[in-house]
């Protein structure tokens, strides 16, 4: 009887992850308050199923790895939709998103440019699933305005479809 309750359940297997994430930044942050200093960690999260969804979140708590989670689920709460073209490879028009001092430009690219972009742009675009786009950032670099004008560039994005229907128009007449 003794030996059956020493023996090790099996683990149930993982159920697979609906997003992958990626930690866009992480920093240290401080209050002073009367006794010294109260340091803090703040994460920046981007999320995404490379399907065309994608969110992000932040998270502040006194370690590392709880603001990570944190910014993980306010991700997870604040996903978008992006609007793609030619079978999911890039973004249907040139887009400027601004958020404070960043400004994000898009731009679709041709078959096999790759992701140009770098830092928190990439980040959002590859967990979004362009394979194709060019971008450039004007301003200000601070991750969380660049990761916040990035997603206002891509809600900002319409296909022809969606436009022509908005118009009442057939999809040849738009132009």
């Amino acid at each position: 009887m003794a030996e059956q309750n020493n023996r090790k359940q099996p683990r149930r297997p993982r159920e697979p992850k609906e997003f992958e994430d990626v930690v866009v930044s992480i920093n240290r942050v401080s209050k002073t308050v009367k006794g010294g200093r109260r340091m803090r960690f703040s994460a920046l999260v981007v999320v995404g199923d490379k399907k065309g969804r994608v969110g992000f979140g932040m998270g502040k708590a006194a370690e590392v790895p709880d603001a990570i989670k944190k910014a993980t689920e306010a991700a997870n709460k604040s996903v978008i939709r992006v609007q793609l073209v030619e079978d999911n490879r890039t973004v249907p028009h040139m887009a400027k998103g601004i958020h404070g001092a960043s400004t994000v430009m898009l731009k679709p690219a041709a078959p096999g440019t790759g992701v140009i972009a770098g830092g928190a742009v990439r980040s959002i675009l590859e967990l979004a699933g362009i394979s194709d786009v060019l971008s450039k950032v004007i301003g200000s670099r601070t991750a969380v305005n660049v990761v916040r004008a990035t997603f206002d560039a891509l809600e900002s994005m319409r296909t022809v479809n969606q436009v022509a229907k908005n118009r009442d128009l057939k999809v040849k007449e738009v132009r």
